[in-house]
């Protein structure tokens, strides 16, 4: 339970701002209070003392009160407490003042703040309940819903003994109201949903204004059913709803997935007299948008043009949006073209939603080229179009321009924020450069932008990547220090670092751990826990895995098969991996260029090269290009033996795609020539090694020393320095 007491300075100051704007809303309406309220009919009320002061001192306290109470900056803090001492020690002699100063409500809330601030004062319901009704029915509405606030958390949000209290008052419809408004500011969906239940029940309504409310938390929380059952209790009891709630509705199916059910909400607004607006059509709109029906969200926009209805950028934003979504980047540029044919200028929002299009599909020209136009425009880019921008030179490889856009954010006086630092600290990470990487974070912190479980687990990763496990452990460690919870991403990195700390035990303990907070594995935590199984050479565990995947209704995906079939060849398991490759087929899972890689090598080590020629062929038939990988695996089996004239097919065939042989490729075809005792072939190639200026490594070196023989080894030495040195001599 919230101390309430200690929080009365804070709720004073909420409630004096109130007050002193003197705006009053006239949301409820209450009944006339009678001189003495039926909740003091009994002895029973907490605080009530059998010795009321004499009516000459009461009335002097009353006149003091009146006359302190009409000064337009009273807030109470100017009483004396010795001398209205009986307002704190005496329930009966506050609740008498309080209907005395019914008619002045900054009075009664001026002296209600001052006493609960005084040692000894009985913060009983009734004198909550009281200043409540005074406030109400003064139109003091929103300091009643602070009191009500007060007097929850005095009498706990979850007691039955505060709804009681509320139903027993004479303004119980209205006391009601207000503690469901203050259940559905703090998001309490169960103590919400009770409540309206148990008002529908005895025929207090609930106001409209408090189903949207009820209706707004349940569509944050993303609860169909239970949005579905409230608006069929506001149907049963009569409770007209109004245009905010059926766009609540329908906000809740769009986001939800459901926007056909959403539809069906036009022809009843309009059944029960109540017209769509523009954000009804909006609503609609995006979530057609985002669905992918195109068709539909177009044709929405062209009712609204035919009746009248408003358009603005949020109307043409999300079809923008879905058209880049599908790659239609022409049928984008048109609607961005008739949206403003119809005189709707795009917003900052348009830009960035066409920036983000043109960075996810690597066309950072084009982005720069926007955001240029957008600036010559005097649209003021704000903070998430400098990060787009800033994460599509990061992709690139040009972080120096992210930086530049950065300080240029700065320049303009825009906040960043966790995500542009989380940008930058990617980047740097990737690149290698961790000490830069700490020093930004340091920066972030001094900035005052707290670092989130995200900016940890970049850090924890770029250390893993640089084979500090110390340091990213260091790092996991934090974000429990710092009160974060671990997410999704955070977990399975812990999960990469365990795997390579090589504690299987503390792999599944994290997993378990994953599962406690809510959060399922998905198929990324599977592939990080089974490529460590298969290291360590469990591969009866990562198959089991790979089956409770299926249980759990996760599909695996080409890394999981690709992790699993590598696993199998390397424990020797041929036939069993190529079984594992024909099912992922039968699945209709892709292989990629890395899984027929991994079997190519197997094949070619093992001299099976008929079943590796065929795969490499299906590959490509697939429409799956090689890369300088899997031509050295199977360069590599070709050399082993010693069909020299495939393996010039096979190299000419790789220059003729463009793709260029490496100092591996070399290395392999120079350890061919060795083996085959054609020494002027090996240093044929040696040189042309250096002439495309791929230069040899200590491993091609040694492949010529080692394999011409211990005869030879000073001559092949002064060779290789001959050709290092560029002269023409020969054998």
């Amino acid at each position: 339970m919230i101390n309430a007491r200690a929080s009365s300075k804070s709720i004073l100051s909420a409630i004096t701002r109130f007050t002193i704007l003197n705006n009053p809303i006239s949301s409820f309406k209450v009944r006339f209070l009678s001189p003495v309220s039926s909740l003091l009919c009994n002895d029973a009320v907490k605080g009530v003392t059998s010795n009321p002061i004499p009516d000459s001192q009461f009335e002097t306290l009353v006149s003091e009160l009146i006359w302190v109470g009409s000064r337009p900056d009273f807030e109470g803090t100017q009483l004396d407490p010795y001398r209205f001492k009986p307002l704190i020690v005496d329930s009966e002699v506050f609740l008498r003042v309080v209907d005395s100063l019914k008619a002045n409500p900054r009075a009664v809330l001026g002296v209600f703040m001052w006493a609960v601030g005084q040692e000894g004062f009985v913060r009983s319901g009734a004198v909550f309940c009281r200043v409540i009704e005074v406030l109400l029915v003064n139109d003091w509405v929103r300091s009643a819903c602070c009191v009500m606030e007060m007097m929850a958390d005095d009498m706990g949000l979850d007691s039955d003994a505060l709804v009681q209290l509320c139903e027993e008052s004479d303004s119980a419809v209205e006391l009601l109201n207000l503690l469901l408004w203050v259940y559905a500011k703090r998001s309490m969906v169960e103590l919400c949903l009770s409540l309206f239940r148990r008002m529908i029940r005895a025929g207090m309504l609930p106001d409209v204004k408090n189903c949207n409310r009820v209706l707004r938390v349940l569509r944050d929380k993303g609860l169909v059913d239970k949005a579905m059952e409230v608006d069929r209790m506001m149907g049963g009891a009569r409770i007209r709803p109004t245009v905010i709630t059926y766009n609540t509705l329908l906000d809740l199916y769009c986001k939800q997935g459901i926007v056909r059910s959403g539809e069906q909400f036009l022809e009843k607004m309009e059944q029960k007299g109540c017209p769509p607006t523009d954000v009804t059509y909006n609503t609609l709109i995006s979530g057609f948008s985002r669905e992918g029906d195109l068709v539909q969200a177009e044709d929405l926009i062209e009712k609204m043009v035919s009746r009248g209805v408003k358009q603005s950028a949020f109307t043409y934003n999300p079809m923008i949006g879905g058209c880049l979504k599908k790659e239609m980047f022409d049928e984008a540029s048109t609607v961005w073209k008739r949206m403003e044919s119809r005189g709707v200028s795009p917003t900052v929002s348009t830009y960035n939603i066409f920036l983000y299009a043109f960075v996810q599909h690597g066309r950072l020209k084009d982005a720069t080229q926007l955001f240029t136009e957008m600036m010559e425009k005097n649209l003021s880019p704000d903070v998430v179009t400098y990060n787009t921008l800033m994460c599509g030179y990061c992709r690139s490889g040009n972080s120096g321009e992210a930086f530049d856009l950065f300080n240029k954010l700065k320049d303009r006086r825009l906040v960043p924020t966790a995500v542009t630092y989380n940008i930058l600290l990617h980047s740097l990470c990737e690149s290698g450069k961790l000490v830069l990487a700490k020093q930004l974070k340091e920066e972030m912190i001094a900035q005052k932008i707290q670092p989130d479980v995200f900016t940890y687990t970049i850090l924890a990763n770029g250390a893993l990547k640089d084979g500090d496990i110390s340091m990213a452990k260091e790092y996991h460690d934090e974000i429990l220090l710092q009160g974060l919870q671990p997410d999704r991403f955070a977990y399975s990195s812990r999960l990469l670092l365990e795997m390579h700390q090589g504690t299987e035990s503390s792999m599944w303990s994290l997993r378990e751990e994953m599962t406690r907070s809510g959060i399922r594995p998905d198929v990324l935590a599977y592939n990080i826990c089974m490529d460590g199984l298969c290291k360590i050479r469990d591969l009866e565990g990562a198959d089991r895995l790979k089956e409770e995947m299926f249980r759990n209704g996760l599909s695996p995906d080409h890394i999981t098969y690709t992790i699993y079939i590598h696993g199998l060849l390397k424990a020797g398991h041929l036939d069993r991996a190529i079984e594992v490759f024909s099912v992922m087929i039968q699945r209709q899972v892709s292989p990629t260029v890395v899984t027929y890689t991994v079997l190519i090598h197997a094949l070619s080590v093992r001299r099976q090269l008929r079943l590796a020629l065929q795969y490499f062929s299906d590959m490509q038939e697939q429409g799956i290009s090689p890369n300088v990988i899997t031509y050295n695996a199977l360069v590599n089996g070709l050399c082993k033996a010693r069909r020299i004239n495939e393996v010039r097919r096979i190299c000419s065939k790789m220059e003729e795609k463009g793709i260029l042989p490496n100092k591996y490729t070399y290395t392999i075809i120079i350890n061919g020539a060795c083996e085959n005792r054609n020494f002027a072939e090996a240093f044929r190639l040696y040189r042309d090694m250096q002439n495309k200026g791929i230069w040899p490594d200590h491993c091609t070196q040694m492949v010529l020393m080692k394999l011409l023989g211990n005869g030879h080894e000073l001559h092949t030495a002064r060779r290789i320095e001959s050709i290092i040195g560029g002269s023409g001599d020969t054998l």
